[in-house]
């Protein structure tokens, strides 16, 4: 039985992927800070479920939660990080950016260290991580935000390189979703908006096959590549 970690697993997109690796033979530690949430999720299937409740954030003990929690699996395949924020904040309130960054960047690079060593050590292990298209150019209603996911995603794209320098079978996924009916998906106008059951299908057969990078749904690869095309002075007019 293959041995899986979901980081971020009370809600959205973690939830339903632990409930899909779970439906395909993974043992599966599922972590979050919401503890009723977890304990209800194992609760539909005890066995294949194991519950850590921690955050991120607290940066010191990510290297004790994860390793107490990858024994008690009995090992270590694969590790999925969805754990994340994001908010609007035009007027540029500290705060919110500043919590937004201790998640996604503090919390983000503390998970994703101490896994790839994990897995450098043992000699193989696939690390995969929810970013977000919003990764790709900045934004002015939610700077932090943006930025964020662009250090992820060049973070990952580190890894990736880390990866292929040790020789070893160590593979790096970064998903980059577009809009996925979940409560992160705030704001009007939404479009191409993605049930989270359709997007974590995607997201779950992008792992199976582990590839380096996946748009989630597969039709913002195209917005994701005019985005990369935008010159910067009609990004700055938007």
């Amino acid at each position: 039985m293959k041995k899986a970690i979901v980081v971020g697993a009370s809600s959205g997109i973690g939830y339903q992927l632990a409930v899909l690796l779970a439906q395909n033979g993974y043992k599966v530690g599922i972590t979050g800070r919401r503890d009723q949430l977890l304990l209800n999720l194992q609760a539909t299937n005890p066995q294949q479920f194991i519950v850590s409740v921690f955050d991120v954030t607290d940066i010191a003990s990510v290297p004790q939660q994860l390793k107490q929690l990858t024994d008690e699996l009995g090992g270590l395949d694969l590790l999925v990080l969805s754990s994340g924020t994001g908010k609007i904040n035009p007027e540029l309130d500290s705060k919110v950016e500043q919590d937004i960054n201790a998640l996604n960047v503090a919390g983000f690079t503390a998970v994703a260290d101490w896994t790839f060593n994990f897995f450098q050590k043992q000699a193989f292990g696939q690390f995969a991580a929810i970013t977000s298209i919003a990764g790709i150019r900045g934004s002015r209603q939610a700077p932090a935000y943006f930025a964020s996911k662009a250090y992820q995603i060049n973070y990952l794209e580190g890894l990736r390189q880390k990866a292929k320098n040790t020789k070893l079978p160590i593979h790096v996924t970064d998903i980059r979703p577009g809009f996925v009916d979940t409560a992160m998906a705030a704001g009007e106008n939404l479009f191409w908006v993605a049930s989270v059951e359709k997007a974590v299908l995607q997201i779950y057969n992008a792992i199976e096959n582990k590839r380096s990078v996946v748009y989630v749904t597969k039709r913002w690869r195209i917005v994701g590549f005019l985005f990369r095309l935008l010159p910067g002075w009609t990004h700055r007019r938007l």
